[in-house]
């Protein structure tokens, strides 16, 4: 039989143990509240698109949680680094400047082309990184929705509005190189002095004409992503 002292330990050893078991949860909630609240008013409520980088303060107030903010953080840092700073690069090098340099510039205008390819390689590799991560996350679900909304909000909807960036600029692309072609193919009946284009066959210039209205209109297209794009990063 055991002892009252057997029987007191044991009872004692399960009041630490039951003590113990509430601390945590506490503590679990309290995370889960301090990290709730950072993603409803630090990104969510926030115009625009908002990828606050939380001090270590807030990440240890957030716990394991801080885990969960890091796979957006690492998308938009990887986002950076391999689809935004080199987009800005492939834009300066196939900028269209003028009509009389298109010969000229084939070359770069075809390293800009293939280097879009590499840059939708890039974002498909993030977009498809964040998700497996997202999808890998145990979360209640009271923090699961507000989660989800935020990273909709910084992960799904900029790759999205991003990815319609591409067909734009591979169709100007496109059609930039084959005006360069067709005005080196008939380069004995175009004059260039210049940023100035003097066409003497009126064949020649009727589809010149034709294939230059046709880059003005996909040029609209790419600024009217652009402008989408903007709208999103500014909230409005």
């Amino acid at each position: 039989m055991r002892t009252f002292i057997q029987r007191l330990g044991a009872l004692s050893l399960l009041m630490v143990f039951s003590f113990a078991l509430v601390a945590c949860g506490n503590k679990e909630a309290e995370q889960r509240k301090a990290f709730t609240t950072f993603l409803q008013t630090r990104v969510l409520d926030k115009p625009g698109l908002r990828v606050p980088v939380p001090n270590e303060e807030e990440k240890t107030s957030f716990g394991d949680y801080a885990k969960h903010y890091a796979v957006i953080t690492d998308f938009n840092e990887g986002m950076n680094k391999s689809v935004s700073q080199p987009m800005t690069q492939i834009m300066a090098k196939g900028a269209l400047r003028s009509i009389a340099d298109l010969p000229a510039r084939r070359d770069d205008l075809k390293a800009a082309k293939d280097g879009l390819t590499a840059l939708r390689t890039a974002l498909d590799q993030q977009t498809a990184k964040a998700d497996a991560a997202h999808a890998q996350l145990k979360q209640p679900d009271d923090l699961k929705q507000i989660y989800d909304k935020a990273f909709d909000k910084t992960v799904t909807a900029p790759a999205t509005t991003f990815k319609e960036v591409f067909p734009a600029l591979d169709t100007v692309f496109n059609g930039a190189l084959a005006i360069g072609d067709f005005m080196e193919k008939n380069k004995s009946k175009i004059q260039v002095a210049g940023s100035s284009v003097t066409v003497t066959d009126p064949a020649v210039q009727a589809e010149l004409n034709k294939m230059l209205q046709q880059l003005n209109g996909q040029s609209a297209a790419i600024n009217a992503a652009q402008q989408k794009m903007q709208a999103m990063v500014r909230g409005s």
